[in-house]
Parts: C-alpha cells; structure tokens; sequence
C-alpha cells in the first residue's frame, strides 16, 4: 500500500507538507492494511461458516441463528459502556502524561468492570427470555439462551480489542475473534456434517459460544504477556468515574450507531420469514468487504486524532483526517463494484434461493458508498469531546431507519430493508459531514482539499 497514490494525483506530497514527515502516514496505511488484510480473511472464513451453516440448516433455521446472533453482537457491543473506543483516548493521555498509575489500573480494571456487569446483566437477559418464551417462538427460545451465555466472552473481547489497537497490536486486537473463532466455528460445523449429526439454529449458535470464549481466552493470555513488556509493575489507580464519565457519551454514539446497523434484521424478523432474513443476511455478508475498508480506517486512526489535538497540532489533524478519507472512499468505491459484479455467483454459494437477494444488493451499496464518503470522521468527533453531537446524528439516522424499515418491510421485504437503511445513512453521513465542518471547520470529502 505505501508504494501507491492515495486517491488522485499529489496527495502524498501535500500529506508530507502538511505532516512534516510521512511516518505517521506510512504507519497508518501499513496499519489500515494490516487491518483490512485480517478482515477480509475474517470475511473469507466468515463467508464459508455461513455458507456451510445455510446450506446445512436451510433458509428458515438460518434465518434464526442469524436473528439470536444479530442480538448478541448487539448488546454484545453496548455492553461494555463504551470502554472499547474510550481506550483509544484515554491510554494515549496517561501514556503522555506519564500518568502511570492510572494507566495501569485502566489497562486491569476496565476489564474486570465490564466483565462483571455484563455477567451479571447476561444473567438478567436469559431471566427475560424465560418470561418471554410463552410469545417467542419456540425455535428461537434456545438460541437466545445461548446467545446469553456469549455476552461476558464477548464484552471482554471488545475491550481487550480496544486496549490492544491502542498500542498499534492490531493482529492481537483482531485475530483472535476475527480469525480464530472464525476457524473454529467451521471446524465445529464440518466435524459434525462428518458425524452426521442434525445442525440447528440451536447447535450452531453453541458452536459460536464455544469459539468466543476460546478466543476470548487466548486473546487475554497474549494481551497480558504484552502488556508486561510495555507497562513497568507498580501501584494501579483506579479512575472508575473518570473513565466512565469518557466512555458513556462514546457509548451512545455506539450504541445508536449498532442500532442503525441492526435494526434492518430485527423489523425483518418482526415482519417476514426466516428465510427472507436469512436471505438479506447472505447480502449483508456479501457486501461486508466494502464495511471493512471503513472498520480499517476507523480502528488505526482514532487515537491519532485524540494525539495530535492534544498537541494543538491542526494542520496534521487536518492532513490526517484528509488522508484517511481518501483512502476510506477509493478503496469502498472499487470494492462495491468489484462485490456487484459477482454478487450473484457469491449468493449463490449459500443456496439457489438466496440469488433474489441480488437486485437488493445495489440498494443496500448505496448506503455503504455514502458513509464511507465522509471516512472515520465519527472517531474524530469523539476523540475530539463531539461525542454529544455525534450520537444525535446516529439518533436521528436509527429513529429514520426504524420508521422506514416499518413502512416499508412489511409490505416490500428485504428491499425495502435495504432502502431504509441506505437511506438512514446516506442522511447520517450529511449529517456527520454538516456537524464536522460548523464545529471544527474541516474539511470532510474525498475530493477537494482545505479548510
């Protein structure tokens, strides 16, 4: 990646203007690279679990497995109070500060915070899903059971993924959960087709509790050994209410914006079949590398942006922030069209019936195109103290979303999930652009430059 052009022509020249040097550049586009490199092969091995899963259990059990996960990785993801990004924040403060104490009571007991509570409200869930059960249906009781059981593995996971990103260990952030539970997920799925064994909704989402956890595990022995390398032993301070007074305010951008990302399922779920959601799952799968190219940029950037306004260093935040647009949107738009072209051969792998999903396929890319045209700006607006202004904009953008996928879902299935949501974003991205540029004045498109 270092030895081409970002976006057009000269980008690199005004880059090294602008930053003095291109090390930070350079560092960020390996970084990025590295990332997306882990997520696609995620997405790869992803793609073959579900691809085995649907072609085992059939659209219907799918679509269940697919609905009991989209709530796990959901409440999975809020979970953690926001801890996960706020790492991106807060290590790089008391690194520079040399506030060493609080960092490693931060490094400690951020984890065992939110391990604890997820714990605890994991329990509280499988509580309600028992009361629930006499309205839910049947084949989807056990499911959420297990899905409950996966929350404290999960929780842990983002955080220690976040602690791991904020020290530039990206394979240690995300091959474990990215890769690793991945392979063991297909390794369950072919050792039982090998047993003959029935694969349900049910087993296949025991099959996802085992891989977290196992994950989860060796993620937490390796961050460990890490982390002695880096951070000298001594006395841990432990700021729970600074940290939280950061994190929840993240975590209400968070938390709106996995709404917005999720809801398409769950109306989908409310409204139609198993077999359409698990249809406009297989297209969500499918148009995931475009989402990767973004989660990349996102993941490498957001404590470069918390550094250099630390430092009153505008100009490279602004250098900065032009170059991880550019390199979000290029990459998204050659890949949407790469995913379009063979978008019906790859639907086919899950099953013939899943090949109506194609002509939805473009409505849902346009979406994906809108929001990678403003790039990682959400990182910036919450390392930059916008977090407020942020989670308004994704609020705004869910509340759009849910009442189109209600207008339109019931009477228009899985094309009118996808029209919903691409318009959900197309209006959070304006939205995003608008409140980027009234309070810090940047410069937020892939083309054009200045302030």
């Amino acid at each position: 990646m270092d030895g081409q052009e970002a976006g057009p022509v000269g980008l690199r020249a005004r880059l090294r203007a602008a930053l003095g040097d291109s090390s930070d550049a350079s560092l960020t586009k390996r970084l990025a690279g590295m990332i997306f490199v882990i997520r696609v092969a995620s997405a790869g091995l992803a793609y073959v679990s579900h691809v085995l899963l649907a072609r085992w259990m059939g659209s219907a059990d799918y679509g269940v497995y697919v609905y009991a996960w989209t709530w796990v990785l959901l409440l999975g993801s809020m979970m953690d109070f926001g801890i996960s990004v706020s790492a991106q924040k807060v290590i790089p403060e008391y690194r520079g500060k040399n506030q060493l104490n609080l960092l490693r009571g931060f490094l400690y007991g951020s984890r065992n915070l939110t391990f604890a509570v997820s714990l605890a409200t994991s329990c509280v869930l499988a509580g309600l899903v028992y009361l629930l059960s006499p309205w839910i249906e049947p084949n989807t009781v056990v499911p959420l059971y297990i899905g409950c059981t996966i929350l404290p593995a999960l929780v842990l996971a983002n955080v220690q993924d976040g602690i791991a990103r904020s020290h530039d260990w990206m394979r240690l952030a995300l091959t474990p959960q990215s890769i690793f539970r991945q392979a063991l997920i297909i390794g369950f799925v072919v050792g039982a087709f090998a047993l003959g064994a029935n694969v349900g909704a049910g087993e296949a989402m025991a099959f996802s509790a085992i891989a977290v956890w196992v994950a989860t595990l060796g993620q937490m022995i390796f961050l460990d050994r890490s982390l002695k390398g880096v951070v000298a032993p001594g006395p841990r301070h432990y700021d729970y209410r600074g940290w939280l007074a950061i994190s929840l305010p993240i975590l209400m951008v968070e938390g709106f914006y996995l709404l917005l990302s999720h809801v398409d399922i769950l109306v989908l779920q409310a409204f139609r079949s198993s077999d359409e959601v698990g249809i406009y799952h297989a297209v969500v799968k499918t148009l995931a590398l475009v989402s990767f190219i973004h989660y990349a940029m996102s993941a490498t950037t957001a404590h470069r942006f918390a550094e250099y306004h630390a430092a009153g260093d505008r100009a490279r935040l602004s250098a900065y922030l032009q170059h991880s647009i550019r390199w979000t949107f290029w990459p998204s738009v050659a890949a949407t069209c790469l995913l379009l072209a063979f978008g019906k051969p790859l639907l086919w792998l899950f099953g013939p019936q899943f090949t109506s999903g194609y002509a939805p396929m473009f409505v849902a890319a346009v979406g994906l195109i809108a929001r990678s045209a403003v790039g990682p700006v959400e990182r910036l607006l919450n390392m930059l103290g916008h977090q407020k202004a942020c989670a308004l904009a994704y609020a705004l953008a869910f509340v759009l979303n849910l009442i189109l996928c209600v207008a339109l879902v019931p009477s228009y299935g899985i094309y009118g999930a996808a029209a919903a949501t691409s318009i959900s974003l197309v209006v959070e991205s304006a939205l995003l652009f608008w409140i980027t540029r009234a309070r810090l004045g940047l410069h937020v498109l892939p083309f054009g430059s200045g302030l």
